[in-house]
């Protein structure tokens, strides 16, 4: 469907020579908001709140590596083939992977847990709706650049649902005269559901440690596969396998086979809020 709107500036701010993106406020702010919940649910389980303090510090210069290292190694033919090898750096000309982000995060907390001799599973459990919060979040960072959107709109389609839309969205997805989905809306409101599932879960159903961030995992990776598939610009694993599809589905099997792992193995033998299992 066409349209001819202009986007909204970009720049939250403009310091004299120092541009404040919208996009770099919006994540901080999904940070930030992720730590304050994280770390009063810390405090609430008897925990000191610096552990979930220091992971954040050095799980987000690991996040941001990682990010980079995982769209770069699916997009390295372009990167090799055009344009100095240094562009492999730039991030800031776009190009990173919450796939990758996670994996960093991840890796950082299980570093961190095995050095301070704390439950890996425990911390995870904590993060996990911050995490997602987080990410719900963010994705409004990708409206404010116009990026991560899905195909064309029909006239139908606006018709019925996209017209219903503040104006304010219908504005910053028409790109060059066409009318795109909004994916970025679609995610976010898929995370805010999960963000509040999870709450549920560890709230009034008790579950066991690693619950929690699992059911993150699958919850994410569920929708991420299917909105995955109305974006414009997927990364390929190969041939017409979108990269985050073949991860989601990876994510989800390993998820279920590590729940049964845990309550197998015993590692799982406490409740999320520290009880023992009778």
């Amino acid at each position: 469907m066409s349209c001819e709107v202009e986007a909204l500036d970009r720049v939250f701010l403009q310091l004299g020579p120092i541009s404040i993106y919208w996009y770099g406020l919006i994540i901080a702010t999904g940070a930030f908001l992720g730590l304050l919940i994280a770390t009063r649910e810390t405090e609430r389980l008897g925990l000191k709140k610096d552990y979930m303090i220091d992971i954040v510090v050095y799980a987000i210069p690991a996040a941001i590596l990682f990010a980079r290292l995982y769209y770069v190694l699916f997009e390295w033919d372009r990167y090799i083939g055009e344009g100095p090898w240094w562009d492999i750096f730039a991030v800031w000309q776009g190009g990173i992977a919450i796939h990758g982000a996670l994996i960093g995060s991840v890796l950082t907390a299980v570093i961190y847990t095995r050095v301070r001799k704390i439950s890996f599973w425990q911390i995870a459990d904590i993060a996990a709706p911050s995490i997602i919060l987080g990410q719900a979040i963010g994705r409004w960072g990708n409206f404010m650049n116009q990026e991560a959107h899905g195909g064309p709109v029909s006239e139908a389609f606006y018709n019925n649902f996209m017209q219903y839309l503040p104006g304010f969205i219908n504005q910053q997805m028409c790109i060059g005269g066409t009318l795109y989905h909004p994916t970025f809306l679609y995610e976010s409101v898929w995370n805010i559901a999960g963000f509040v599932f999870l709450l549920i879960l560890r709230h009034k159903f008790n579950p066991r440690r690693g619950d929690v961030f699992l059911s993150y995992v699958i919850w994410y990776s569920v929708g991420r596969f299917f909105i995955e598939g109305m974006r414009t610009d997927s990364l390929y694993l190969f041939g017409e396998i979108r990269t985050a599809q073949f991860i989601s589905i990876v994510l989800v099997v390993l998820s279920v086979a590590l729940m049964y792992y845990l309550r197998k193995s015993g590692i799982s033998n406490r409740y999320y809020n520290g009880k023992k299992v009778k």
